[in-house]
């Protein structure tokens, strides 16, 4: 499981955000920064953000479909997954725990998202929203320290390619016509 999971981060091909990049690596941990502007207002951008089942890719969830995962975007509050029952038993993932929010400004968690659950380390995400041009600049950063047994030089760049990913999935998704 732990090797499917590194490859699929590492298969990610959508394109990058207006800004990616791994910003410090060092041999205990890494921090990366991913920002886009966004087409929407900051309170609607909020509200998606609790809402990652529509801007998640499936791709890179432990049940293959993001319709699984939901943020409760409140301190305390658990980004988690649902394991459907397939060919196997059912189950449910922590992600991350959400540790501030302020609606339409900031949502940070800690966890250690997908492949580095399994190691032995801490990660921050924080999604900083603010006023840019005819909408909202979303800056994304993820600082991860601790033991990883492939070292953090290497996993940095792979981690910081599945978030921009996801970002740019934000993008798609605020941007898009309502149904």
């Amino acid at each position: 499981m732990r090797i499917s999971m590194i490859l699929a981060w590492a298969g990610v091909a959508m394109a990058a955000p207006a800004h990616a990049a791994v910003t410090g690596t060092s041999e205990i941990g890494f921090a990366t920064e991913n920002r886009v502007e966004i087409a929407a207002d900051a309170a609607s951008l909020y509200a998606l953000l609790g809402q990652p089942g529509r801007w998640w890719s499936g791709a890179h969830t432990y049940s293959g479909d993001s319709a699984n995962m939901t943020i409760d975007a409140h301190a305390g509050g658990c980004f988690c997954e649902t394991i459907p029952a397939r060919a196997g038993p059912s189950g449910t993932i922590e992600h991350a725990r959400v540790i501030y929010a302020v609606p339409g400004q900031r949502l940070r968690l800690s966890g250690a998202l997908g492949p580095l659950q399994g190691e032995g380390v801490v990660g921050t995400l924080d999604m900083h929203i603010t006023p840019a041009g005819k909408g909202v600049r979303v800056t994304m950063t993820y600082v991860v320290g601790g033991y990883l047994r492939g070292g953090a030089a290497a996993m940095a760049p792979l981690v910081d390619q599945v978030l921009a990913a996801q970002l740019q999935g934000l993008k798609r998704v605020a941007e898009s016509p309502a149904p």
